[in-house]
């Protein structure tokens, strides 16, 4: 499987994928040294990751993206805007550009994570799912996973819960670094889900495929009963 990581960070929901080649797409460069330190396997590209999706998309079987969250955080709006005066802002639409996009042009699997809003989304997500809302065109099976109170976590509890160890690097704002992760399970969780929908499909292509060799063919067409398919 060739997958496209978009938005990567440090890679928090990449780190426990399997069997697969990952392109990892992150804009700050101190931040893709990291991710490339963490994952030497992967190719890391330091760019727009908005762009780089409309360019490349037709290069993988599976995509996940992860646009900023920033401008439609409820926490950021419901606490600093209303109540310690952070300017307000324009929800970043590249969200739902990429969600419509994606729907409507990209072949294989996809995810697009964000976080819970503060308004009401204006496309309904595919799952709510360990503060994290996820549109996708696979099935996401509901799943429970160990909570950490996140806003109030240092840097020390946030590497041990999520299970990095970054501290010889020089990030700004590392605390903020560590807390943009997708816990790595969630990550792991709906990685899977994907990988049983894309065996699944296969399956099916191939039992379809099955159906017009010749010999089936010829048995319908003589008004006989063909040989039974091999179970996939």
């Amino acid at each position: 499987m060739k997958a496209l990581n978009l938005y990567a960070g440090i890679g928090g929901n990449r780190r426990l994928w399997s069997d697969v080649e990952v392109t990892a797409v992150e804009y700050n460069p101190e931040i893709a040294e990291v991710y490339g330190d963490l994952y030497p396997q992967d190719r890391v590209i330091i760019g727009d990751a908005h762009q780089y999706l409309l360019d490349n998309y037709q290069e993988f079987d599976f995509i996940w993206t992860s646009p900023p969250c920033q401008s439609h955080s409820s926490m950021r709006q419901n606490l600093a805007v209303r109540f310690r005066g952070t300017p307000a802002k324009y929800p970043d639409m590249s969200l739902y550009q990429e969600i419509i996009f994606l729907q409507y042009n990209f072949g294989g699997l996809w995810v697009v994570e964000n976080v819970r809003p503060y308004y009401e989304p204006l496309i309904r997500p595919t799952i709510d799912l360990h503060r994290h809302l996820f549109w996708s065109n696979f099935h996401i099976a509901p799943a429970d996973f160990t909570k950490s109170k996140l806003r109030s976590a240092q840097i020390p509890d946030l590497q041990e819960y999520l299970g990095f160890e970054i501290s010889k690097y020089k990030l700004s704002n590392k605390r903020q670094v560590l807390r943009n992760c997708v816990l790595p399970p969630l990550g792991q969780h709906v990685f899977l889900c994907a990988q049983q929908n894309m065996q699944r499909t296969v399956g099916e292509s191939a039992a379809q495929q099955a159906l017009f060799k010749p010999e089936v063919l010829s048995a319908l067409a003589a008004g006989s009963t063909p040989a039974p398919l091999p179970l996939m």
